[in-house]
């Protein structure tokens, strides 16, 4: 992954994934090393490789959907990124286009990049903090 500030106020840089990048943990992990509170993020790009979710309310956990081992088009990546226990948590949706013309989407678990993922990350003015829900039994954003 490369990437470049563009951006400093508020902070926001473009991050180019390339083929075989992972998106999730590469996002967290540079989202730790600039100290990013609280982002959000958008993107575009095609993919090898994606394993979508759904969120389960009976086990409280975030269950396979779907995966699709094949070239799809990334048509829409949106999320946040947010802190839990004071390390970043990726939280992001995402619709992927099948060569036929459907399209899957939901939770992201697994991503990997082929050729390219196009990246916009902003940080909040003000830092998202995530804490344990008892009820939802997942961290939701605290404001």
């Amino acid at each position: 992954m490369r990437w470049k500030q563009i951006e400093d106020e508020p902070k926001t840089f473009a991050l180019i994934f390339e083929t075989g990048d992972e998106i999730a943990s590469l996002l967290a992990q540079f989202a730790a090393g600039q100290g990013l509170g609280g982002s959000s993020f958008k993107a575009i790009g095609a993919l090898s490789y994606a394993q979508l979710g759904w969120f389960n309310w009976e086990t409280k956990k975030y269950d396979p959907a779907c995966v699709l081992a094949e070239q799809v088009e990334l048509l829409s990546l949106i999320g946040d990124i947010a802190l839990r226990d004071g390390e970043p948590q990726v939280h992001a949706h995402v619709v992927v286009g099948r060569s036929d013309g459907t399209a899957h989407g939901g939770h992201l678990l697994e991503a990997r990049v082929r050729p390219t993922c196009e990246l916009i990350l902003t940080e909040s003015p003000i830092h998202l903090q995530k804490k344990y829900d008892p009820e939802t039994g997942i961290a939701l954003i605290q404001v």
